[in-house]
């Protein structure tokens, strides 16, 4: 497997945005966090843990339209607890205000009920959301904002500060800036990360993003490489590649263009021109203690060297 390197995350601001997050987490009666749920794991802030207090959670799986659903499902099941609820959603097409209404409700019953008690009428929850850049946080707040809260876009950098969102007499929201944290300690996270978008582009080489998909792609969905390319699957990562751009003419003087190809393959991937895919299933936490999926075929070293990046935040 293509190693990420221990890369370094945390710009000033994202440190500021660490100890705002600590201190507005006083404010708020539970969390939402928001996931990519084609890569949960990799996709969760060990940050949001550490300084959570126990607070009760939310996990939204969101661009769940471009993930298997039984693995989805299978994650909902495992992220499941008795103070943590799990939605899968599509932030986009999706109405889900009264669900999330629903959902902060049951998390938060037994604050509604000492409210009761004391005679008091229940206000309005609050919840913070967070999650790392690029996973559709701002979408999800500018929808059911039904109006322009916060920036969206399509790369990490776009959500810088903290602002509070009232959505009716039930909910009110204080959104957060995308966080990343210190560093990976597992190559693969930040793999699957920059792989799907939530890191830029520069972080990661782009061949060892290819190699590192089509790997897994050979090894778990060979099906969906034949279909969207028309090629017959070769024996390595490599060969696989070089078949895909010969198929689609990515020449340049007879030879492939290397560049595009590996580009626009992992491009076709964050497209989902190959389908519904999950690259992280409960299954794999369990084999991740001993060892990373692909680690048995390392693609050849291509002669690059590691070398640290910033990510900004974003939506």
């Amino acid at each position: 497997m293509p190693q990420a390197g221990t890369i370094q995350w945390f710009p000033g601001h994202m440190a500021k945005a660490r100890r705002q997050m600590e201190e507005n987490l006083k404010k708020v009666d539970f969390i939402i966090e928001i996931r990519d749920a084609r890569i949960p794991e990799s996709s969760t802030n060990p940050l949001l843990t550490s300084v959570g207090q126990n607070k009760p959670r939310l996990i939204l799986l969101s661009k769940t339209d471009k993930a298997d659903p039984a693995t989805t499902q299978a994650w909902i099941d495992r992220l499941a607890d008795q103070n943590t609820r799990v939605l899968a959603l599509d932030l986009i097409h999706e109405n889900y205000r009264a669900a999330l209404v629903r959902e902060a409700k049951i998390l938060c019953a037994p604050l509604i009920e000492k409210q009761k008690r004391r005679g008091m009428r229940p206000r309005a929850l609050r919840a913070m959301v967070a999650g790392i850049p690029n996973v559709g946080k701002s979408t999800f707040i500018n929808t059911l904002a039904k109006r322009k809260a916060a920036k969206t876009g399509d790369r990490p950098g776009v959500t810088k500060s903290l602002q509070w969102i009232s959505l009716d007499r039930d909910l009110e929201l204080l959104d957060t800036p995308g966080v990343l944290w210190p560093k990976f300690e597992q190559p693969q996270v930040g793999l699957n990360l920059a792989l799907l978008g939530s890191v830029k582009d520069d972080v990661v080489h782009m061949d060892d993003l290819a190699l590192y998909a089509m790997e897994r792609l050979m090894k778990e969905h060979p099906g969906a490489v034949e279909s969207c390319y028309g090629i017959t699957i070769a024996d390595t990562p490599w060969e696989t590649l070089e078949a895909i751009a010969r198929k689609r003419g990515w020449l340049k003087k007879g030879e492939v263009d290397e560049t595009r190809m590996m580009r626009t393959v992992v491009q076709d991937i964050r497209d989902d021109r190959l389908g519904r895919l999950s690259w992280e299933a409960p299954s794999d936490l369990e084999a991740s203690q001993d060892s990373h999926p692909g680690a048995d075929r390392k693609p050849e070293n291509r002669g690059r060297e590691d070398h640290d990046q910033t990510a900004g935040s974003g939506h």
